[in-house]
């Protein structure tokens, strides 16, 4: 399924608050923050030549966050950063004067952290990811997670000593359960989608991944004529999207929103003109993408940003899968977890259909730049889709390096 941005505010200005959310000044202090982490390093940008001559574009290049602080998902950036900051953010009324994150493992501000929970549903990634933030910072963490995350995946979150609470039902169930027990019990939520009355946070947590835009910026050879970013609740999409449109203005290229077709709330919010929950029928292989419902801060971004949604199937997300770990040609082999190259495969749908090529200009100078959201986070479901280990593709990566 494509769909063309038709919304009455596309194209118009950011709202002013997610313009100072993802804007340039905003990503510059992300950036400054992320010096502080022990572990912090670009992720790397690869070029995909045969695949791009495969599909008759000029160029892709694809960033892969699987190699992102230790958690090997882009959400390393946003969830562990917001906790951060609000931790600073309460240090400093507490302290009565700002508290800069220099000061982050300092005694008093220790002992304050030590005094917070934050708490947060996931499919997995971000809840690894504020997790790690509430460790770093001496807070607790607990995390709900509903009954279709992997025990893998749980453990994950586990070990960086966080409480965990299964929930029956869907994310959004879990999103539901998380907010409802952290009121009762005093806990800051720190979610990566958004509801009415509550919008700062989840701004802070995209605000966290224009880190990785800016690093993209730098490496890439050209600025991109076309962008494909997968979403769930749509905060990473919105983040590059609104960051894009910010730094490059009337240069920036075609943003297209890929989705799984089992969950595509942002497609079907894109159809009815104003934010819709969809019905949950059956499970999407692309794990981390199964929301239902988006978050308002990202549509109210996407809906003046991005200039066209589409999905994909199941069988599209494996086959990228396969495709990135035994590449052709002089192409790296890449690990990408079951949601990490759906933007990939949304590029490779809309290069093979004759519309939707002639829709985005689609054509053989065309630069398109994608991400891969994730490594292996679930070593064991990656196998039984690739035929492979994780280890084993990383090693032909280096053998091709070599």
């Amino acid at each position: 399924m494509y769909l063309p941005n038709k919304h009455l505010f596309y194209r118009n200005p950011l709202d002013p608050i997610d313009a100072e959310t993802l804007g340039v000044k905003a990503a510059e202090e992300v950036e400054r923050h992320f010096t502080y982490r022990d572990n912090h390093a670009p992720t790397p940008l690869h070029a995909l030549p045969a695949l791009a001559a495969e599909i008759g574009v000029g160029a892709i290049h694809i960033k892969d966050e699987g190699f992102r602080l230790g958690l090997g998902s882009f959400k390393a950036l946003g969830g562990s950063y917001a906790v951060i900051r609000l931790v600073l953010e309460e240090a400093g009324r507490q302290l009565g004067r700002p508290v800069d994150v220099a000061e982050l493992h300092a005694p008093e501000i220790q002992a304050i952290a030590a005094g917070m929970t934050v708490a947060c549903a996931t499919d997995g990634n971000h809840g690894r990811s504020v997790a790690q933030g509430a460790q770093l910072v001496g807070a607790r963490a607990t995390i709900f997670v509903h009954s279709g995350v992997s025990d893998q995946r749980v453990s994950a979150i586990a070990r960086f000593g966080a409480q965990m609470i299964r929930v029956e039902g869907t994310y959004d169930d879990s999103v539901a359960e998380a907010a409802r027990i952290a009121a009762r019990n005093g806990w800051t939520v720190v979610s990566d989608t958004s509801w009415p009355g509550y919008e700062r946070i989840p701004g802070l947590v995209m605000q966290g991944y224009t880190a990785m835009v800016r690093e993209a910026l730098r490496q890439l050879p050209a600025t991109p004529t076309h962008v494909f970013v997968q979403a769930g609740v749509g905060g990473v999409a919105a983040a590059v999207a609104g960051h894009l449109a910010l730094v490059l203005g009337d240069r920036r290229p075609t943003f297209v929103v890929v989705e799984p077709a089992r969950a595509a709330c942002l497609y079907e919010t894109a159809r009815a003109g104003h934010p819709v929950k969809i019905s949950h029928v059956e499970p999407t292989v692309m794990a981390m993408l199964e929301c239902y419902e988006p978050s308002l801060v990202a549509w109210r971004v996407l809906s003046r940003v991005a200039d066209a949604f589409m999905t994909v199937d199941e069988d599209e997300a494996v086959a990228v899968m396969n495709r990135l770990a035994r590449p052709i040609g002089s192409d790296p082999a890449i690990v990408a977890g079951e949601s990490g190259g759906v933007g990939l495969a949304g590029l490779i749908r809309a290069a093979a259909d004759p519309y939707i090529r002639v829709a985005l200009d689609l054509n053989e100078a065309s630069r398109v730049f994608v991400i891969n959201t994730e490594g292996a986070t679930d070593p064991e479901r990656y196998v039984e889709l690739v035929g492979m280990t994780p280890g084993a593709v990383a090693t032909h990566a280096e053998g091709a390096d070599a």
